[in-house]
């Protein structure tokens, strides 16, 4: 786990791809252990309430690459990018990458020695730094067609995770339902004072970009926010398609169920915004900050009483087609 930077921190940049699982059911909670140990390590974290999830140890990444900015200037990041996988409810697996990002004392490349004994951590060389730039500069960084190999890249290293995972012969590769991968790309600007409430926009092709301002004592906090954030929007937007791939409303009630019945089995009790995060009074209040613009446990519940409305309607519907035929 990242520990909360020194005081001498600015910014932690940070990206989320979350997927359903390649299982045709929910993996019990040993075989999900088994699966994160594919990404190396034994120290596994294991949670069995309020949901099951379970977390591989971290592993780290060399980088040593310029960061996006504006106007080109030239900001060089010398450390470790720290990552690691999760599979919360035996479906949904997310892979995780952050960095925390520091000034560099020295101000210049020092031996990999050094910053290896700083997991997580990457040293910035620039003559200025202005961390609201590199925040917007690195979240837009998805979006931008002319992409810059020198760059860092935290959606490479997270995308071989997930592959990685997702071609275990432990998976039978049977999903129960068609849903796309998602990416969340976040940043915390540091700053004192109080936390800022969090942005989160829904971008096109399946990317998100999330930016908080936080304390230095946030930072772990944050990280795992932004992987709630992550999980949650997936799950929103997976029902936001199936139900408009179910033709409700333009097709009979059974075929609408059978379209809508994986949702109902495999998601719906996965939905536990704020759960992991309760211990933490920040997490609940970015989480309540964020409630009240994007509203996304508002669209999720509208979007539940549809489907219970829909069965309803089709347990009365089988109900009188019963009655009918008794009647002849």
């Amino acid at each position: 786990m990242l520990e909360s930077p020194s005081a001498g921190a600015f910014l932690v940049l940070g990206e989320v791809h979350t997927a359903l699982l390649q299982s045709s059911a929910a993996l019990p909670v040993n075989a999900c252990e088994r699966l994160v140990r594919l990404i190396g390590g034994e120290r596994i974290r294991r949670f069995e309430r309020p949901i099951v999830h379970v977390a591989s140890p971290s592993v780290l990444t060399g980088v040593d690459c310029r960061l996006a900015t504006r106007d080109g200037a030239k900001v060089r990041a010398i450390g470790t990018v720290e990552s690691r996988v999760a599979i919360t409810g035996g479906h949904l697996l997310q892979a995780s990458s952050r960095v925390c990002l520091e000034p560099s004392a020295a101000r210049r490349r020092l031996p990999w020695s050094h910053y290896l004994t700083r997991p997580g951590r990457a040293e910035v060389i620039a003559k200025r730094l202005d961390a609201e730039d590199l925040a917007q500069s690195f979240v837009q960084g998805e979006l931008r067609a002319d992409h810059d190999d020198t760059v860092l890249d935290l959606a490479s290293v997270t995308t071989r995770l997930v592959d990685e995972v997702q071609q275990s012969s432990a998976l039978d590769r049977r999903a129960p339902l068609r849903a796309g991968r998602t990416k969340l790309r976040w940043a915390a600007v540091v700053a004192e004072g109080a936390v800022r409430g969090p942005s989160l926009v829904v971008e096109s092709g399946g990317v998100r970009t999330l930016v908080v301002q936080c304390r230095a004592v946030d930072v772990d906090t944050i990280g795992d926010f932004s992987d709630d954030v992550a999980l949650h929007d997936w799950l929103l937007t997976t029902l936001l398609h199936v139900i408009e791939s179910s033709r409700m409303g333009n097709d009979d009630h059974a075929k609408v169920m059978a379209r809508l019945r994986p949702a109902v089995e495999h998601l719906l009790h996965l939905w536990m915004p704020e759960a992991r995060l309760s211990r933490d009074e920040v997490g609940a209040q970015l989480w309540r900050s964020l409630e009240n613009r994007p509203g996304m446990s508002r669209q999720w519940r509208s979007c539940v009483d549809r489907i219970r409305d829909q069965l309803a309607l089709n347990t009365i519907a089988l109900f009188g087609e019963r009655v009918g035929e008794a009647s002849r």
